[in-house]
C-alpha cells in the first residue's frame, strides 16, 4: 500500500486527488495540508473525507505531517510547491509536482533538490496530453518551418498563469525538434501592426473563458494546407487519475527528475 499525502486537498484539483487516491488500488491517504487558516485544519483526514478518524491531523505545513506518508503529490502554487519540495527532500520523500506557473530558477532548485529524492515534475498529467507530445515531437520534425505553428490554450476564468504550463510544454516540444530555442522563437503577444510574420515563430495564444477545464489546439499551416490537434479535458479526473498513477511509479525509483512520458514508459 502507497501511502500518499496530498497538498492543498480542499482545492480544485487536490479534492479530485484525494478521491482517486481512494479509488485506485493500491493507494491511501495517509494525511494532507491546506493553506493557514483554512476551515478544514486540525481535522483528522479521515472525518474530513467521512471515513472515520485516520489519525492523522491536516495541516498548514508539510513538514509537520511529512513521515506519515511515501509520496506527496502537489498542486498548489509555485511559491507553496517549492516549500514543499524543499521538505521532502529534506525527509527523503518521493514527489509527483503538478504544479504550473514555476519559474526558470524554480527549476534550478528543482533539478538540484532532485539528487535527493525523486521527483515526477509535469505541467500535464494527463494520459492523452502526454501522448500528443510525444506525436507533436514527430510531427515537428518532419513538417519543417515551411509549416507556421500556432498554440491555442483555453482555460477557466481563476487560473491565474498564462500561458497554461501545458502550451508552453508543447510549443518546447516543437521548438526542441526543429532545433530552435523557444525563447528565440516564441510569439505570446501579438497587438497592432506586426509585420509578416516571421519564419520558425512559434505562437502561443492565451483564452480564459468561464469554466473551460483545459483545451488545447496545436495548429500546423503551409501554403495549401493546415493540420489542427486538439486535446479537450471535460473533468479535471483526467489529470488526478495521472498524478495517482504517477505517485504510484515514483516510489522506489533513484533519485532524479521524471516526466510523465517516464512514467508512461513512452519516451
Amino acid at each position: 500500500m502507497i501511502n500518499c499525502i496530498v497538498t492543498g486537498a480542499a482545492g480544485r484539483m487536490g479534492r479530485r486527488i484525494v478521491d482517486i487516491v481512494l479509488e485506485t488500488n493500491g493507494t491511501d491517504i495517509a494525511c494532507a495540508t491546506e493553506r493557514p487558516g483554512h476551515d478544514i485544519i486540525g481535522m483528522d483526514i479521515g472525518d474530513f473525507l467521512g471515513l472515520g478518524k485516520k489519525g492523522c491531523a491536516v495541516a498548514d505545513d508539510l513538514r509537520h505531517i511529512i513521515d506519515m506518508g511515501d509520496v506527496v503529490i502537489d498542486f498548489t502554487t509555485p511559491e507553496t510547491t517549492m516549500q514543499n519540495i524543499r521538505t521532502a527532500a529534506k525527509s527523503g520523500k518521493a514527489m509527483v509536482v503538478g504544479t504550473t506557473g514555476l519559474g526558470k530558477d524554480d527549476l534550478k532548485e528543482i533539478k538540484r533538490l532532485s539528487k535527493k529524492i525523486p521527483l515526477v515534475v509535469a505541467p500535464n498529467m494527463s494520459v492523452g496530453v502526454n501522448l500528443l507530445l510525444k506525436v507533436l515531437a514527430e510531427m515537428a520534425s518532419v513538417l519543417d518551418e515551411d509549416y507556421d505553428v500556432d498554440i491555442v490554450e483555453t482555460h477557466h476564468r481563476h487560473k491565474k498563469d498564462a500561458p497554461s504550463g501545458t502550451a508552453l510544454k508543447m510549443a518546447q516540444v516543437v521548438a526542441s525538434a526543429r532545433g530552435r530555442s523557444l525563447d528565440k522563437v516564441g510569439a505570446f503577444t501579438r497587438h497592432g501592426i506586426i509585420g509578416e510574420r516571421k519564419r520558425g515563430e512559434i505562437g502561443v495564444q492565451t483564452l480564459r473563458i468561464g469554466d473551460v477545464v483545459g483545451d488545447h489546439t496545436v495548429i500546423f499551416g503551409t501554403l495549401g494546407e493546415r493540420i489542427e490537434v486538439t486535446h479537450k479535458a471535460s473533468s479535471r479526473d483526467v489529470f488526478a487519475r495521472g498524478a495517482v498513477r504517477a505517485a504510484q511509479w515514483v516510489v522506489g525509483k533513484p533519485a532524479g527528475i521524471y516526466d510523465m512520458q517516464d512514467v508512461l514508459g513512452i519516451k
